[in-house]
């Protein structure tokens, strides 16, 4: 049985994490075993210790379930805030599968992403510059001297990466890719030659050494506390 210091630990994650409210038989869904008086103690526990003077956000019951939300106090800082942040970076399918060829075979030049995926990504590899989600890395000592490409810091923000040793396995990746990017992208669906995926440990003894200020450990995602009026 979870000790109460645990079990709260896990409500309260669980909300955080959650899009939507969650309701309380979701969570008891989730917490199997528990009982469900002892669960909503903990929730209302819960509730009580965020509505404390220290905290900047709260647990409130809103359609049948319950979310975080910043305190009405905060709102024209949060407000103001909010409306700093950079939209969310959107992927399409074929953006994706050209990050996961520059992910795990940086560092790569455009010629070899072609003919790794089959098709002109000249465009694409625009687009992930444009996004931050790429460098380049030099050039090439071949004919012709290509740019060579790699991902970024920003790459190691948004999937919540200390750096490129840590790259998970490619069906892992595509959660990420979907959590981190909203990416309906799917593995069994790139047509990847499997040999362009290699394993995660790669990347890391391939790859060049950070540049000044993108190596060390980054934030993994997660969802951001909603406004009370759902700013």
């Amino acid at each position: 049985m979870l000790t109460d210091e645990n079990l709260k630990a896990l409500i309260e994650a669980i909300i955080y994490v959650a899009p939507e409210p969650v309701s309380l038989d979701a969570i008891l869904g989730t917490l199997e075993g528990e009982e469900r008086g002892r669960v909503k103690a903990k929730l209302e526990e819960l509730m009580e210790d965020f509505q404390q003077a220290p905290h900047g956000i709260q647990v409130r019951e809103v359609a049948g379930g319950y979310k975080f939300f910043s305190k009405a106090e905060h709102h024209e800082v949060v407000r103001k805030f909010v409306k700093s942040l950079k939209p969310p970076v959107r992927l399409s399918k074929p953006a994706l599968e050209t990050l996961a060829v520059i992910a795990y075979r940086q560092p790569v030049t455009l010629p070899e992403i072609d003919e790794i995926r089959g098709v002109d990504c000249g465009g694409v590899i625009h687009t992930l510059l444009e996004k931050k989600l790429i460098v380049t890395a030099g050039r090439k000592n071949v004919v012709g001297r290509p740019i060579l490409y790699r991902t970024s810091r920003d790459f190691l923000v948004h999937f919540g990466l200390k750096d490129v040793g840590e790259l998970p396995s490619l069906k892992e990746f595509e959660e990420l890719a979907k959590q981190a990017l909203g990416s309906e992208w799917a593995v069994a669906e790139t047509g990847l030659p499997s040999e362009a995926m290699p394993e995660a440990s790669n990347p890391a003894a391939e790859a060049p050494a950070s540049a000044p200020g993108e190596s060390g450990e980054t934030p993994a995602p997660s969802p951001a506390p909603a406004s009370e009026d759902g700013e």
